[in-house]
């Protein structure tokens, strides 16, 4: 096998991997590693280790995700995740079992880091990484498949927030964080509204495939509302945040997503858009930069 045709490979099982969706989780473990620098030292290897970790368990989620959907029917040749993005297994770049092995292979990785974590840092990490785990599996396989029941976002906003920022706190403190879990909450809530909006845009082809998702639930009408609610319910609990003292008056710079939020909710009103997890997770990375920032004013530079 010729450098070149190893390079493809490599390429092929990186883009089964959808690398740019890894940003949601190292601004997760950011937000832990902060909170827990406002409580003493930390160890910046351990923050890497944690990074690696979770853009590992990242990756397996969606390459699993995508194994399983396949084989379950639910993607196929029409299905708008085949027209927005390279799935892995539909376009023939892999075939189901080297997609699975791939999933497995990022799954063992990820748990061989973090029982490391587990035993030389926290034992938090171990039932952290075990619930993560089974989710992260169970997400889209049997018998649970979390995203078939309407639980995908409940899921989602488990992982990219509470258990992944507890988590992170827990490697650097070895304890839990009530602070940290307070602060977690916007985090999750708003990778679950990127999931939302995704199954907003397949409510058709996710209803002819026999899958329930909250917005098939809700209808276009209510869906539209519960989109405007979550978004608006991040900018209300920071505030809340703001005002009860858990975070500093620097948490007033997510403001300055607020024109996004309200271009978002008006193109949402008018027609629900192809590009809409990609939208949404543009809004999602403007609000969690800016809160991440300040995070780092208050703790790192200011405390």
């Amino acid at each position: 096998m010729s450098v070149s045709e190893r390079e493809i490979i490599v390429k092929e099982y990186l883009i089964a991997a959808r690398p740019w969706s890894f940003t949601m989780s190292i601004i997760s473990v950011t937000v832990g590693v902060l909170l827990a620098a406002a409580d003493g030292d930390i160890s910046y290897l351990w923050y890497a280790v944690t990074v690696l970790g979770i853009v590992l368990f990242h990756a397996a989620a969606n390459v699993i995700n995508d194994y399983f959907d396949t084989r379950y029917q639910v993607d196929g040749i029409d299905s708008p995740t085949a027209k927005y993005r390279t799935h892995p297994i539909l376009s023939g770049m892999l075939t189901p079992r080297q997609t699975l092995v791939e999933g497995m292979v990022l799954l063992a990785l990820t748990i061989a880091i973090g029982l490391t974590a587990a035993v030389l840092r926290s034992y938090h990490v171990l039932w952290i990484g075990l619930v993560g785990m089974m989710t992260c599996i169970f997400y889209t396989a049997g018998p649970v498949k979390f995203k078939y029941h309407a639980l995908g976002e409940l899921a989602v906003f488990m992982m990219w927030g509470p258990l992944m920022v507890e988590g992170a706190y827990a490697v650097q403190r070895q304890a839990l964080s009530m602070k940290a879990l307070c602060v977690s909450i916007p985090f999750g809530l708003l990778v679950a509204l990127v999931l939302f909006a995704n199954n907003f845009r397949d409510t058709a082809y996710d209803s002819r495939h026999e899958v329930k998702t909250i917005s098939i639930l809700l209808g276009r009408a209510k869906s539209h509302h519960l989109f405007t609610l979550m978004i608006m319910a991040a900018y209300f609990y920071v505030v809340g945040m703001i005002a009860a003292g858990v975070i500093s008056f620097w948490g007033l710079l997510i403001f300055l997503s607020l024109p996004q939020a309200i271009k978002l909710i008006k193109t949402f009103r008018e027609k629900i858009p192809d590009m809409a997890d990609a939208l949404t997770a543009q809004f999602n990375m403007a609000f969690g930069v800016l809160l991440l920032i300040a995070l780092f004013l208050e703790n790192v530079v200011i405390y």
